[in-house]
């Protein structure tokens, strides 16, 4: 009697556990591939899918169980065995199980989602085309019917208006010294109507080369594409191929004289071309620093690299400042200051005590006008040294060429400029001509250590336009 209650205890304990376990007490149809299975199915109370790791090699099993279910699907899955249960027909054709340590994405997809994940990306690429397709058509009915151009490739406006030249294209102000035009060289098929002719100079960051553009020379910046945050923040220019690999253009006049230092290379000046070397530079300076308002206007900008190699000298001998890569740019209206993301800080020889020193107030625009206005007081200095004066003239010298080394390093510069406070030496001739005495006063007051003490670029200018017209005034008569 005691025997037949314990052993009625035991059923009806085993059958409250396999309910709590959730398993049905019916008979299920379940997925069989382990090495007794005769069919690939089987049936009883709990399907199973089990796995095992022996000298490296992974097995799996399908199966069912009639009984020991605690036993069996109680079983903690380790790095060598693991086992998963579940109470539905075939339930355990798509199960699982994944060992400790095993990559739960090596699970192979099955056929049907296989071709679903590679058709259903295809389908839609497909569509994105078709759609991108049948715009691009619109767009180009569209343009036959309002362009002027009708179907023809973007070109240069010039290019369709007989004899105009880069001049009339560019619409250059000879006044102001800029170099500023109408941003016309913005499509992207001018490098194809260029031919590159011969290579006028290298610097660290590209080479200029002179080309030919329907007949006229023309000045071609190229950068390599590492130095694209210089390229892209000008108007005109072209991305191209060449040589196998990317280039940047950038498409200005052609000033056959070069730079000025080049010209102060190999040119001894009077003191008019020195007044109008030192005169047209500030007048670009100005045009740089003053904010335009109006549809064609423009905000104002600082240089941040100013130096007599980025100063280029046209046949008349008027300056236009050039190379822009790190102009830093600001607009009253928002109050936004652009500088851009070039990691370049400019020039070592020609940078003001602010910047050497690393005091320079980075959020503030006038800032970096002042240290425009320092470089110019060095690049007036270039020039005046090279002009003739009571038959005396010196050889072409940098600023600084007696205190420190041919290429300075940063510190050379911080110690010569911040810490011993030196200026370039102005000759003591230039003293006994009132042009060139007026021009040494305002390279001194260029030269402040304190940025606020510096002359503005509108007050050099209207020094130097009174001191042009005193000299071309004519003499009475004797």
């Amino acid at each position: 009697m005691l025997t037949m209650l314990c052993a009625a205890s035991g059923r009806v304990l085993l059958a409250l556990v396999t309910l709590s376990l959730g398993f049905a007490a019916e008979e299920l149809l379940c997925a069989c591939d382990v090495p007794h299975c005769s069919q690939p199915n089987c049936t009883g109370k709990v399907c199973f899918v089990s796995k095992r790791r022996e000298e490296g090699t992974i097995t799996q099993h399908r199966g069912c169980f009639s009984q020991n279910i605690l036993e069996h699907c109680h079983t903690p899955v380790t790095e060598q065995y693991g086992m998963k249960c579940c109470n539905s027909h075939m339930c355990n054709a798509e199960l699982q199980i994944f060992l400790q340590g095993e990559d739960a994405l090596v699970k192979t997809p099955s056929l049907p989602n296989l071709l679903l994940m590679i058709f259903i990306p295809l389908l839609s690429l497909l569509v994105l085309l078709a759609l991108t397709a049948l715009f691009c058509w619109k767009l180009a009915q569209h343009r036959h019917k309002h362009s002027d151009f009708g179907d023809t490739d973007l070109m240069l406006k010039a290019s369709m208006m007989g004899d105009s030249t880069l001049e009339d294209l560019l619409n250059d102000d000879c006044t102001t010294g800029s170099g500023s035009g109408l941003p016309f060289l913005v499509q992207r098929t001018v490098a194809r109507q260029i031919t590159l002719m011969e290579c006028v100079g290298k610097g660290r960051y590209g080479e200029v080369w002179r080309g030919v553009w329907h007949g006229e020379s023309v000045a071609v910046k190229i950068f390599s594409s590492r130095d694209e945050q210089s390229w892209f923040r000008f108007i005109a220019s072209d991305m191209t191929s060449r040589n196998s690999s990317t280039q940047l253009w950038l498409i200005t006049h052609y000033h056959e004289n070069g730079s000025l230092y080049d010209y102060l290379q190999r040119t001894a000046l009077d003191v008019e071309t020195c007044l109008g070397l030192a005169s047209s530079i500030i007048c670009g300076l100005v045009h740089l620093h003053v904010e335009i308002f109006g549809t064609q206007g423009k905000p104002a900008i600082a240089h941040r690299d100013l130096k007599s190699r980025n100063i280029l000298v046209k046949s008349n001998r008027q300056c236009c400042i050039a190379d822009l890569g790190l102009a830093v740019m600001h607009s009253q209206g928002s109050d936004y200051l652009d500088i851009g993301n070039n990691p370049r800080v400019g020039t070592k020889r020609y940078m003001a005590p602010e910047v050497l020193s690393e005091q320079i107030r980075t959020d503030c625009f006038e800032s970096y006008k002042k240290t425009d206005i320092w470089a110019y007081g060095l690049v007036v200095w270039e020039i005046t040294r090279r002009t003739v004066v009571n038959g005396i003239v010196e050889e072409y010298r940098p600023p600084f060429f007696d205190a420190v080394p041919s290429d300075p390093s940063f510190e050379d510069m911080k110690k010569v400029v911040c810490v011993d406070q030196q200026t370039p030496a102005i000759p003591n001739r230039l003293f006994s001509d009132s042009v060139l005495s007026a021009l040494a006063k305002i390279m001194k007051e260029c030269w402040y250590q304190s940025p606020s003490a510096r002359l503005t670029a509108l007050r050099i200018k209207k020094t130097l336009k009174k001191l042009n017209n005193s000299v071309e005034k004519p003499k009475p008569e004797q």
